[in-house]
């Protein structure tokens, strides 16, 4: 057994043990409700030179490591990256979140380098060796990247929207070019996820965080396909890469994305019925989720009643535990504290 395995119970997990206490870590978790956090956010002149300075980076990757001990720090960068590093103008509005120049037509696919500029992304992987350097040795490194899917939505649009409409009524219009563009993401993905495992990550989520608004059919199209091939392209250069994917949103599709998605665990959002997840999902691989945000915005009792829930349910196999998405900007640190303590069996102000 390799010794990185045996000494982080998350990569047990995601090798498919089930661990008596399951390992835990927050989407989210460096963020605007952490205060140190903040104090750096304030003095950087935009969340995209936060993302690209190195010491920054590593810095905001450790913090909630720091505070609240969990079994896996994960990067501090952003899904859109990617976009950026194929020539795409990204920015990020304060308050407003990212503005890209949209790709409103098939022509405007022109304007995308078919490679990825790795020179772009070099302080990511930087940041990456930096944060390797400082983590206790039980703690496992995530790496990421948005799915191609959910990266269209953001590059058709030029914003985040509620319904993703700009790219559903593209793909409908323009099948072929938003196939070309699905293929220059899943090269791009793919790239950049074998370039963080080289960097030092142990593991990557692969974040499908608009999935759930497809039909069964372009779910299989858009969402399941290019996934399959992302993790196919990235263990033909990093043998046996252990792989989360979270198909925000996907409900009874979950049992077709694993058929056809070789990851080694899937991300459960908090819609997800627990049965279900148990009975059809959790016996094909391990399961990572699914609190509810507001449920640990809120904490006390009903924070306690979701906690003893989703680890009555996925008692008997295998378990990360995490919310069903990101940690919400509000929500009170005692109450991160109130959850690790109460997955871990611990007591309440040990």
């Amino acid at each position: 057994m390799p010794r990185s395995l045996a000494i982080k119970p998350f990569l047990r997990v995601l090798a498919g043990e089930r661990q008596s206490v399951p390992p835990i870590w927050l989407m989210r978790q460096a963020g605007r409700y952490l205060p140190e956090y903040r104090a750096i956010r304030e003095k950087a002149s935009g969340f995209l030179d936060l993302c690209f300075d190195p010491q920054r980076a590593a810095e905001i990757t450790l913090q909630p490591i720091r505070r609240f001990g969990f079994d896996a720090a994960i990067l501090f960068s952003d899904i859109l990256v990617v976009p950026h590093a194929l020539g795409q103008r990204v920015t990020f509005e304060e308050g407003e979140g990212p503005r890209l120049d949209a790709l409103k037509e098939p022509g405007a696919l022109k304007s995308l380098a078919r490679e990825l500029d790795h020179s772009r992304l070099e302080s990511v992987y930087e940041t990456i060796i930096r944060v390797k350097q400082n983590l206790p040795p039980a703690v496992a490194f995530l790496g990421f990247c948005g799915a191609p899917w959910t990266l269209a939505t953001y590059m058709i649009a030029g914003v985040g929207t509620t319904d993703q409409l700009p790219a559903r009524l593209f793909a409908y219009r323009f099948p072929d070019a938003f196939a070309e563009l699905i293929d220059i993401l899943v090269e791009a993905s793919a790239s950049y996820l074998t370039r963080q495992f080289a960097a030092g990550v142990d593991a990557v989520q692969i974040f499908d965080t608009w999935a759930g608004v497809l039909p069964a059919d372009e779910f299989r199209k858009w969402c399941i396909e290019p996934c399959a091939r992302i993790v196919a392209k990235v263990r033909e250069r990093v043998r046996e890469a252990p792989i989360i994917g979270f198909p925000r949103g996907a409900g009874t599709e979950l049992g077709c994305y694993l058929q056809g998605v070789a990851v080694n665990a899937v991300g459960i959002d908090w819609t997800a019925e627990l049965a279900f997840v148990r009975d059809r999902i959790q016996t094909l691989r391990p399961v990572q989720g699914n609190l509810d945000p507001l449920a640990l915005l809120v904490g006390g009792a009903a924070l306690d009643r979701s906690i003893d829930g989703i680890l009555q349910a996925f008692s008997r196999g295998p378990l990360i535990f995490n919310l069903g998405h990101g940690v919400l900007p509000d929500t009170p640190i005692a109450h991160v504290e109130q959850l690790v303590a109460r997955v871990r069996g611990q007591p309440a102000h040990a």
